[in-house]
């Protein structure tokens, strides 16, 4: 056995990972396209055809749109603002209870609260890292108006079940897809198997505008309400005629020109994108399912992945180190990453976000406990332990890698699980080192 590089031996690569490159001419050339039209937003907050932006917006929108199936794809400046406004659009008000992972980006429950609404924390399966309708079932109350699905690290959730529990209870389904961009779920795009959803174009995530987001739904009036609530929607409502008000203050939610066009050509990018990291996980998964003590991400049957980042859990107890030597272990075997896109291994994910001092403290909106204060005599836990499994994974189990990406390869998918097995081979000399 050769010995660990974290010991003073050879690392398994020398060489820095190359960083990923998003941007080509094509992009190039629709920016360009845009700057000579000198028309770099074309929207209006008030009655009118700009109302829906201009021609790169709604022609990115019905792209999307058209490419996927959905019925209507609305562009935002953000996938914060995308869930703000679906969370608006489905008419959440004051005191409303909507059901949530914790093991998600903290705008997946901000964006209850920004509406008065109230998030309720469920479990996420211990395999696939998502919430399901077994762990929705018991937090659902009288209260609760929505369940926000998150197809976590690109997995599609087991929507089926989820859907058929939300219509026995009247409830209205949002699917957080941000990293989850074209992958199906039993034959059909997540985004729109519930009722309204989405996705980020947020650089880090598999095409970008820089920031962005895409809101999909199947539902004309959500749509319209999405619509709305993204372009100054209490100036809006006599023109557009809608029946219902709530929620009709609107904001400027407003994708540029300039995005929309990049977009587009990311757009194209983005199956090929997709089929590469599937290539670049399924031998990664095939090479770490033969090592003691590492579990590979388990895609649910009827599932796609999308690979966002690869997860996978170690059993501490079988390897006979810490999560965190394990991890420093690895990363040992390749260069310092000087970018985030270079790192390796990261231990855990998000802090589960109840644990955050927002939810501990339950203050939101001004000072008075707003909204947790408005259903009397309910007191709200989100106390540490009532979400068993994401507090194993983040505490303990589970560790990610960004590495499963363009431009990265074959090669390098067996650079990384060369060194996971000599770190798992070596996990003695590290204990003894340690000792």
């Amino acid at each position: 056995m050769s010995t660990l590089a974290i010991l003073g031996g050879t690392p398994v690569r020398r060489e820095p990972l190359p960083m990923r490159r998003t941007m080509g001419d094509e992009e190039k050339r629709a920016v360009m396209r845009v700057m000579d039209s000198d028309k770099l937003s074309g929207f209006f907050g008030s009655p009118g055809d700009g109302w829906l932006g201009g021609p790169e917006v709604r022609g990115f929108e019905d792209k999307w749109a058209s490419r996927y199936g959905f019925r209507s794809a609305i562009t935002v400046n953000s996938w914060t603002t995308g869930l703000m406004a679906a969370v608006g659009a489905i008419g959440i008000s004051p005191g409303d209870e909507v059901i949530v992972s914790p093991y998600t980006m903290s705008a997946s429950a901000t964006a209850i609260l920004f509406y008065g609404g109230i998030p309720i924390f469920a479990d996420v399966d211990a395999q696939t890292y998502n919430i399901t309708a077994e762990t929705i079932r018991d937090k659902i109350t009288p209260r609760t108006k929505a369940i926000m699905v998150v197809h976590i690290f690109g997995q599609a959730a087991e929507m089926d079940a989820i859907v058929t529990l939300a219509g026995q209870h009247d409830l209205k389904v949002i699917e957080d897809a941000a990293q989850a961009p074209g992958i199906k779920y039993r034959d059909r795009y997540v985004g729109a198997i519930g009722d309204i959803g989405g996705f980020s174009l947020n650089y880090h995530k598999h095409i970008h505008t820089g920031e962005g987001g895409v809101l999909v739904t199947n539902d004309p009036a959500l749509a319209t309400r999405c619509q709305l609530i993204r372009n100054h929607g209490e100036n809006l409502v006599d023109f557009v005629g809608v029946d219902d008000w709530t929620n009709m203050i609107g904001s400027n939610y407003r994708l540029t020109e300039l995005c929309a066009a990049i977009g587009n050509e990311q757009l194209d990018k983005l199956p090929g994108l997709l089929a590469h990291r599937q290539r670049l996980a399924e031998h990664l998964s095939r090479r770490l399912a033969a090592v003691p003590g590492i579990t590979p991400p388990k895609v649910a049957e009827g599932s796609e992945h999308a690979y966002y980042l690869y997860p996978f859990t170690i059993d501490t107890g079988a390897l006979g180190i810490s999560r965190s030597a394990f991890v420093k272990a690895v990363n040992a075997e390749f260069p310092t990453a000087g970018h985030w896109e270079q790192t390796v291994l990261v231990e855990g994910y998000v802090q589960p976000l109840y644990l955050a001092p927002l939810y501990q403290r339950k203050i939101a909106l001004g000072r008075n406990g707003f909204p947790w204060q408005l259903n009397a005599g309910e007191t709200y836990d989100y106390s540490k332990g009532i979400c068993p499994n994401v507090e194993r994974l983040h505490d303990n189990d589970l560790v990610y890698t960004p590495m499963v990406r363009e431009p990265l390869t074959i090669g390098e998918m067996d650079q990384l699980a060369d060194a996971i097995e000599k770190v798992v081979a070596g996990a003695r000399s590290i204990a003894s080192h340690a000792a």
